[in-house]
């Protein structure tokens, strides 16, 4: 059967670049064995487009505990880094958006970075990869939210107020399993002007890592789709960054959407890390979220380079097995193609308009 085209509602990618910049053209321009993206194995898998996160990395002490083995071995209820000020983190943010620009270039015409629902569905028609510019966090943004025009003249069209560290906008859900995502206050009077501006300008706010309260604080202040990129369903699997039902149903009530976390932490009834969990546990997910969001509010959000995948997926080569295992629970191809790529692009339609 033919690749069939997918939109993807996450990625770590330009992590990569900003962790090795001297091997960016190797990272993004050759065919690799490590980490789950490059130009290549993307067009070999029918990657169509996604958001390509700018994410602020939080600095690390010599003597913290080691998280990733905490992970495997739950309960676990890891500590939040300290609040980042916009002066720390503007330098890598603008670093980040460079490369993603550098990307653009270096694709000579094989991805756009695209800034209206005209440039995505040129994308669409072309074949070209349609690339979102993203801010996991905005740390960048300082409270007068003058960053965020500029980052907005520079092509940035979604937003998270948070990744789980705190900002001055709002608080993020701790690591933790088991736990829900009641965790804290809601935003703050920044945040809530965030997310004003962010209407004003058409960027999309992305509830991913954002905490119970300050979902619902979005939720009352925001004309546009709740959307939460890259997030999992809490009924499956109780993790503090997964979705309850009743946020679900907001999300569908808004006309919004959820994409599916390939995280093991956020797909494994039992919470792991560990990557030799099938199919199974990314199927109740799906499930789940189809059942309670309807056909048109569901996506794919990998969290490709930015977390470990089950085995059966391991890269963006292995989304088409994804979609084989929709095929054989009786999807049928087209709510398929709406989740592999259709409901994002009316979503971003619905969100920035025509």
């Amino acid at each position: 059967m033919a690749i069939m085209p997918f939109f993807d509602g996450h990625n770590d990618f330009l992590l990569r670049l900003l962790r090795e910049p001297e091997r960016r053209e190797a990272l993004w321009l050759e065919e690799g064995q490590e980490g789950h993206l490059d130009l290549p194995r993307m067009q070999k898998a029918g990657f169509a487009g996604g958001f390509f996160a700018i994410y602020i990395p939080s600095p690390h002490a010599d003597d913290e505990p080691d998280y990733q083995a905490m992970m495997d071995a739950p309960p676990y209820d890891l500590p939040l880094p300290d609040l980042m000020n916009a002066s720390e983190a503007q330098s890598t943010a603008l670093q980040m958006a460079a490369h993603l620009m550098w990307m653009e270039r270096a694709a000579k015409g094989a991805l756009k970075i695209c800034r209206s629902s005209a440039d995505l569905r040129a994308c669409m028609e072309t074949g070209t990869i349609a690339a979102i510019m993203h801010m996991e966090g905005a740390e960048a943004i300082g409270p007068d939210l003058d960053a965020l025009y500029a980052f907005h003249a520079m092509g940035l069209r979604s937003i998270g107020p948070v990744w789980s560290r705190p900002t001055v906008f709002g608080h993020g859900v701790p690591f933790r399993f088991p736990g829900d995502p009641d965790t804290g206050p809601g935003l703050t009077d920044a945040g809530k002007a965030l997310v004003r501006a962010c209407n004003e300008l058409k960027i999309m706010i992305d509830l991913s890592h954002l905490n119970e309260k300050g979902f619902d604080d979005v939720a009352s202040l925001s004309d546009a789709p709740l959307v939460a990129t890259h997030s999992n369903a809490h009924a499956v699997t109780p993790s503090t960054r997964n979705l309850t039902d009743r946020q679900l149903a907001m999300i569908r009530e808004s006309g919004g959407m959820v994409g599916l976390n390939y995280a093991t932490v956020f797909l494994r009834d039992d919470g792991r890390k560990s990557t030799d969990c099938g199919w199974d546990p990314v199927m109740r997910h799906l499930d789940h979220l189809v059942d309670k969001l309807g056909e048109d509010h569901v996506g794919f959000g990998s969290d490709f380079d930015g977390a470990e995948l089950p085995d059966v997926i391991g890269d963006v080569t292995g989304v088409q097995a994804l979609i084989d295992q929709m095929r054989e629970r009786q999807y049928g191809e087209a709510l398929i193609e709406k989740i592999a790529r259709k409901n994002w692009i009316s979503l971003l339609e619905r969100t920035w308009g025509s």
